[in-house]
């Protein structure tokens, strides 16, 4: 390189390094050509430095040299420092090497500085942005079965069995005593919002004396039990005695011929009207076949005065002994009877309805039906059961005492909330009830409240380690259900513009623990499939599973507003006892004396009540939690097709059903198959699709119904029938009054029904078009 030749020259002259200035400058102008003929070298051709070299060499006279316009220069490192590099190179200008060092040291030095505190205010940034301003929500769908396996884990039969226990030692003096109790527990456990709701309504309870039933011919006093009217046994069973009416019926005497009717089904009424006149008669009837609201409207059309209620002991299981047992039931379709369709708020206006039925109706025990009836003893078969029976001949003429008392009480309703992180207006409620009565419902109102407490406990323990469901939970204990689910009726009706635009699911804990033999789901048909996958996914880590179907029949408990005013879908699981017959549907509606025992002795592990609580829990957790509502818009279509099956042929019915299998299938693969695959998932799309699912059953609300039978024609009477329930009663009606102006207007009605779910699927399909 050029640098050798120069410093090669200065030693071979022998020059000091402290030169004068003439040699200085000579110097640096032969370093500056120097420098030029290597800027000349291949690939710097493009660099023109003649201007350069002209300024300085006009200027060689000055003293001071400067040498910093030298500089610029392609080279990947600059001119002096390539110089310095040289071992054999000694700089003259020692004094600025260290100054542009120092130069370079503070210039890095100020630049790191600078890129770490940037870093760190970046980091605090991010962390305070974090923890205040959290980013949208987002799906944890893969974790989801753990999360459902973490809370329902918690759930353990020990726990509810000390939760059931705990309940039974309350005061049952008053329904607020247990509803503050309940209140308690639920904010114990961590759950925030839970309020004590109140309403004053009307309620129809037994007098200070017992009913009697009197046998004209002989004279015989018995009461509802069998046992016969005296003093050591009024004051030995006083309460059942007491308990041993029916809520609302009318009030009197009346004196006439028992007529048995046995279930009171159209056969038997026309049966019975061929050969006797009914007017002002008292009914024989057996409970079951049908609901009792039913069978007694048509009692109080056929002209009937009186109705002794009872319950044949061959309809019963094998495992229970209840023939001498009376019972309670209400004859109230449901809410306060004196705000019928309206809230029971201050201020509301109270109609004058203390009885709901012109008939005198008086439940009694089976050991009394049999002395009634004068069944001999040799009538009795062990092996097997004999349906009781009036014997044709003869005529029995009975006095009917029935007395009971109308006031005004108040009954209160436990709501907790939980609310959601995503869709908080959206509502998943899971209903139990107290019951104030004193022996009369048995303890089902404990089991329920014990399984929803344990639920609400596990819940919780997660809530506390920050996780929330997606909609909100409402947590709900119902008072005054035994007199016709008052509690849960005047709080719908209270809240009724919210629920109807709020409400997803209901989800029912109504007398979960009946028996031991069965499990027993029923749910709506767009809940069918989720409540048999609760069942697999709950049954994983047994050894047995039991295989139950899942069915869409009548229900009692609170589940009725939301089912047959709102068209919610509900679910509910429970134990039952094997059947023993087809008629012993609709039996629940009785409620029995049950010692505090009974319920210990169905289940003594209270592993009944644990897996009808994980069952539960694992229901409403999916629904509260899963983005796209588990809901099956096909199986409505279909359960829709088997419900007539078998009814009369019209074929526009059979078009229009066909028309709405035919729509719901492509709404199923359409738009619920995208839109549960998360990668295609928009967060709009998903809330419309939601919103259509969970209106589907709305459609199906008839605007009236006979007494007992529901409004929402997608649930049948029973496991037997399959049809309709409203064209099987026109078609009953039918046949007791030779008219079919009945069946033509309960066949409009379904025709409507299917027709406008037809058009709502249509609609929400346009709906998806557009967006």
């Amino acid at each position: 390189m050029a640098y050798h030749k120069v410093n090669a020259d200065q030693r071979a002259q022998g020059h000091s390094p402290y030169l004068d200035n003439d040699e200085l400058q000579a110097t640096a102008l032969e370093l500056e050509w120097d420098m030029e003929k290597e800027l000349e070298e291949p690939g710097f051709d493009h660099f023109r430095l003649d201007g350069t070299v002209q300024h300085h060499l006009g200027n060689s006279q000055s003293p001071d040299l400067d040498l910093e316009p030298i500089q610029p220069s392609s080279s990947p490192k600059g001119r002096f420092q390539r110089l310095q590099e040289d071992p054999d190179y000694i700089s003259h200008y020692t004094r600025q090497a260290p100054k542009s060092n120092r130069c370079n040291f503070f210039q890095i030095l100020k630049v790191f500085c600078t890129a770490l505190i940037l870093f760190i205010f970046g980091i605090m940034i991010g962390y305070y942005a974090r923890k205040k301003c959290p980013s949208p929500p987002t799906s944890q769908e893969p974790n989801n079965l753990h999360i459902y396996h973490e809370i329902l884990k918690e759930i353990k039969a020990e726990n509810i069995q000390q939760i059931y226990r705990h309940l039974l030692q309350v005061p049952r003096e008053d329904d607020v005593d247990i509803a503050t109790k309940i209140l308690v527990q639920w904010t114990s456990q961590g759950l925030e919002d839970v309020r004590l709701v109140n309403y004053s309504v009307l309620l129809d309870l037994p007098s200070s004396s017992s009913n009697t039933v009197t046998l004209k011919t002989s004279g015989e006093c018995f009461y509802p039990s069998g046992h016969q009217c005296n003093r050591e046994t009024k004051m030995l069973h006083s309460q059942d005695l007491l308990y041993s009416y029916a809520a609302y019926s009318a009030k009197g005497t009346l004196e006439a011929e028992l007529v048995d009717i046995q279930y009171g089904t159209v056969e038997d009424l026309i049966r019975i009207q061929a050969i006797t006149n009914v007017t002002k008669k008292i009914a024989l009837l057996k409970l079951g076949q049908s609901p009792l609201l039913y069978k007694l409207s048509l009692l109080e059309d056929a002209g009937f005065g009186g109705v002794l209620l009872y319950v044949d002991p061959c309809d019963l299981p094998k495992t229970t002994d209840l023939a001498d047992k009376a019972f309670m039931v209400s004859l109230n379709s449901g809410g306060d009877p004196s705000t019928p369709g309206y809230a029971s708020i201050d201020g509301s206006y109270r109609q004058n309805r203390l009885n709901l039925t012109t008939l005198l109706v008086q439940p009694i025990s089976a050991v009394l039906a049999k002395k009634l009836i004068s069944l001999p003893e040799d009538a009795v078969q062990r092996d097997r059961c004999i349906p009781l029976q009036l014997p044709a001949t003869g005529k029995k003429i009975i006095s009917l005492n029935i007395q009971s008392v109308t006031t005004y009480k108040t009954i209160s309703n436990v709501i907790g909330y939980l609310k959601g992180t995503v869709f908080p207006d959206r509502y998943v409620i899971i209903g139990s009830h107290h019951n104030g009565l004193n022996t009369y419902g048995g303890q089902e109102w404990a089991s329920s409240t014990a399984i929803i407490t344990a639920f609400i406990q596990a819940l919780m323990l997660k809530v506390k380690r920050g996780w929330r469901p997606d909609r909100t939970i409402v947590f709900c204990s119902w008072g005054g259900t035994a007199f016709g689910n008052i509690g849960s009726y005047e709080w719908a009706e209270d809240l009724k513009r919210v629920l109807q635009r709020n409400v997803v699911a209901y989800v029912s804990l109504h007398n979960p623990v009946r028996g031991n033999s069965t499990l027993h789901p029923v749910a709506s048909p767009s809940l069918q499939q989720l409540a048999a996958e609760s069942q697999s996914f709950n049954c994983v880590e047994k050894t047995k599973c039991p295989e139950s179907n899942v069915s869409s029949v009548q229900i009692q408990g609170d589940s009725d507003y939301f089912i047959n005013h709102l068209g919610v879908p509900a679910v509910q699981f429970s134990y039952e006892d094997i059947k023993t017959s087809e008629s012993c549907s609709f039996l629940s509606e009785a409620l029995f004396p049950v010692h505090t025992t009974k319920t210990e002795e169905l289940d003594p592990s209270f592993s009944l009540h644990e897996t009808i609580a994980k069952l539960t829990g694992q229901v409403a957790l999916q629904i509260a939690n899963e983005p796209v509502l588990p809901f099956n818009a096909l199986d409505i279509a279909l359960e829709v097709q088997n419900s007539l099956k078998g009814e009369v042929d019209v074929p526009q019915l059979l078009e229009v059903a066909s028309s709405l299998r035919d729509t719901a299938e492509l709404f199923q693969s359409d738009e619920m198959r995208p839109a549960n695959d998360p990668k295609e998932r928009a967060p709009i799309r998903v809330r419309m699709l939601n919103d259509v699912l969970q209106s589907l059953e709305k459609s199906f609300l008839v605007h009236r119904a006979p007494p007992g039978l529901y409004r929402n024609i997608l649930y049948r009477l029973d496991e037997r029938t399959s049809q309709f329930s409203v064209l099987l009663e026109a078609l009953e009606h039918c046949k007791l009054h030779q008219s079919n102006e009945t069946i033509q207007a309960a066949l409009s009605e379904v025709l409507n029904s299917i027709n406008s779910a037809l058009v709502y699927f249509k609609a929400g399909l346009g709906v998806f078009e557009t967006t």
